[in-house]
C-alpha cells in the first residue's frame, strides 16, 4: 500500500522559518494513496502509469498521467557510492526538508511535519529523452540538469496537518 512509484514537481519553500516543499503536482500509481492524498492533505496528486526497469547498470524510468500528458522519459544511472549532505551545502538544503506545505480549497494553508532518514544520496547522471511536467506548470527549465542525485526508497512518516498560516 505505502511503495509505489510516485514522480513530484516540488518548490523548496520556508514559512516562520520552517523550510520545507510546496508540491506542484504529485504523480503516483496507487489510486488510493492519490485519493487519500488529495482528499486528506490536499496534495495535487494524479494517477499514473510509472515504470523502472533495470537496463545496462542504471535504470529505464517512464511515467505518464493517466489522462496522456504531461510524460518524462528517462534513463538514468547512480555514479558514485552512497553518502548523506553535509551541512551547509546545496545538496543538503535540498534534501534536508521536513515538512510540506498545502493548500485547502478554501485557502487555508497548512503545515505537515515529516520525518525521515538523511537521504543517501548518489551522484547520477541521466539522459533526458522527454520530460513535459515542467511544461505542465508553465515552467521551462532551459537544458538539461545542473545538480542531479539518485537515492534508494526511504520511510517517510507525515504527520497530522496543522494550520500554517
Amino acid at each position: 500500500m505505502s511503495a509505489f512509484p510516485e514522480l513530484n514537481v516540488r518548490l523548496y519553500v520556508e514559512l516562520d522559518g520552517k523550510p520545507g516543499v510546496w508540491f506542484l503536482s504529485l504523480d503516483a500509481t496507487n489510486p488510493l494513496a492519490v485519493w487519500a492524498a488529495r482528499r486528506y492533505f490536499h496534495l495535487p496528486y494524479h494517477s499514473a502509469r510509472i515504470s523502472l526497469h533495470g537496463v545496462e547498470g542504471g535504470i529505464r524510468y517512464s511515467a505518464r498521467r493517466t489522462s496522456g500528458h504531461p510524460a518524462l522519459e528517462a534513463t538514468y544511472r547512480a555514479i558514485s557510492s552512497p553518502y548523506e549532505s553535509r551541512q551547509g551545502t546545496l545538496e543538503h538544503w535540498l534534501t534536508e526538508r521536513y515538512c510540506l506545505y498545502a493548500q485547502t480549497p478554501d485557502g487555508v494553508i497548512l503545515r505537515n511535519d515529516v520525518h525521515h532518514v538523511p537521504w543517501p544520496l548518489q551522484r547520477a547522471e541521466a539522459e533526458i529523452t522527454e520530460n513535459s511536467y515542467f511544461a505542465a506548470h508553465g515552467l521551462d527549465i532551459g537544458g538539461p540538469p545542473a545538480l542531479l542525485h539518485a537515492a534508494r526508497r526511504i520511510d517517510v512518516v507525515v504527520w497530522n496537518a496543522e494550520r500554517a498560516l
